[in-house]
């Protein structure tokens, strides 16, 4: 992508995951043509999750050209997400 690419692996089951749903829906508004933010089902896509390491969710990956340049674990405040899409931008 010629944009940054939030990932947010997630589990339905998974309390800090719902926790911290409405900031990255809200960051796909505020960010809607600047970066691109994505929802990765770690139940239904167990796969991917092995494939970049996840072994605690909520993970948000941070990707830009293609490479992996941020990882959050935990619920995350929106600023710090923000700052770093806006850094990579």
């Amino acid at each position: 992508s010629s944009v940054p690419v939030l990932v947010d692996f997630w589990a339905p089951w998974c309390g800090p995951c719902r926790m911290i749903a409405p900031t990255v829906e809200a960051l796909s508004t505020e960010m809607a043509g600047k970066a691109k933010i994505a929802k990765i089902n770690t139940d239904n896509n167990t796969n991917l999750a092995i494939q970049y390491d996840i072994s605690s969710i909520p993970a948000l990956l941070l990707f830009k050209g293609g490479q992996i340049v941020e990882k959050f674990v935990g619920v995350t405040p929106k600023e710090r997400l923000s700052a770093a899409i806006d850094k990579h931008m």
